[in-house]
């Protein structure tokens, strides 16, 4: 892999983790502890959707992040033929 190429990997390596730590920030801050109430005034599964992301929500969207990470990471190691 050539020099160009490695910057290329890095650059969207650096990316897809920015994009993915967003996300993350987002579930665990943003909706899990500072828009918890007004989030509370909606029901979901019979308990205050506020409470249920903070509980069980944010879990479940760290789960996805980890696999879509594996996934955009193994489809970026064979575009630019990394695996040995």
């Amino acid at each position: 892999m050539d020099e160009d190429q490695r910057r290329a990997y890095w650059r969207a390596n650096t990316t897809l983790i920015r994009n993915l730590l967003i996300i993350w920030a987002l579930v665990s801050l943003v909706f899990s502890i500072l828009l918890v109430e007004p989030l509370n005034s909606i029901r979901f599964f019979g308990v205050p959707f506020g409470f249920w992301m903070a509980q069980q929500g944010s879990i479940l969207v760290f789960v996805v992040l980890i696999f879509t990470y594996a996934f955009q990471m193994d489809k970026l190691d064979r575009k630019y033929n990394t695996k040995k």
